[in-house]
């Protein structure tokens, strides 16, 4: 369900859309798609610094675990 509502752009920002809005229904459309990407994208990266934390939190260990596997490596 979509709510009509209402916001302020700059004149500048506004030409930026103009000029990029084909391709959309219009700039309603404009505007919705890339507030979702930039939503995404900063969900994205909420995503990899909880995976960098968890990493960093584990890395002496896994460094350790693979060092001990690269000791069974043969020599070719």
């Amino acid at each position: 369900m979509k709510i009509k509502t209402s916001i302020t752009l700059s004149e500048e920002l506004l030409q930026e859309i103009d000029a990029h809005v084909a391709g959309f229904k219009n700039r309603s459309d404009f505007i919705e798609a890339a507030l979702k990407s930039f939503i995404a994208s900063i969900v994205r990266q909420e995503k990899n610094a909880k995976d960098l934390d968890i990493i960093n939190r584990n890395a002496g260990r896994l460094n350790k675990e693979a060092l001990d596997a690269l000791e069974y490596q043969v020599s070719l």
